[in-house]
């Protein structure tokens, strides 16, 4: 059975940094896309960014391009996202997400079997 596992969040003030990191424990770790997602309160989950088996392509959502990151080590199962210059509209449950399927439909929730319990981060102003 495949978990996911994150870990990183927190209380930040804005404009501050934090990274999320994402194990997985699977032996195939390096043939699933990874993705993260996030839902604020009252809000639906929505896509942030994803990354492919390789690592060799990234899709982000407009909302985050150019602060976050997505990078991934297949050698350790873990994938990470690097969120800098932080804002409050930020603040939500982060979830990673593993698909074994379609390897560049990276943004839909559908498009993932897996997913982490997810990880609190809070972007005070």
């Amino acid at each position: 059975q495949v978990q996911l596992v994150e870990s990183g969040g927190g209380l930040v003030q804005a404009g501050g940094s934090l990274r999320l990191s994402c194990a997985v424990s699977s032996r195939t770790f390096s043939t699933y896309k990874m993705g993260w997602f996030r839902q604020a309160p009252g809000k639906e989950r929505e896509f942030v960014v994803a990354i492919s088996r390789s690592g060799g392509s990234t899709y982000y959502a407009d909302s985050v391009k150019g602060r976050f990151t997505i990078s991934r080590d297949n050698a350790k199962n873990t994938v990470y996202l690097e969120m800098n210059s932080l804002k409050p509209e930020d603040t939500a449950v982060y979830y990673c997400a593993a698909g074994t399927n379609r390897p560049y439909a990276l943004t839909g929730e559908y498009e993932y079997d897996y997913w982490g319990q997810g990880t609190q981060v809070t972007v005070s102003s």
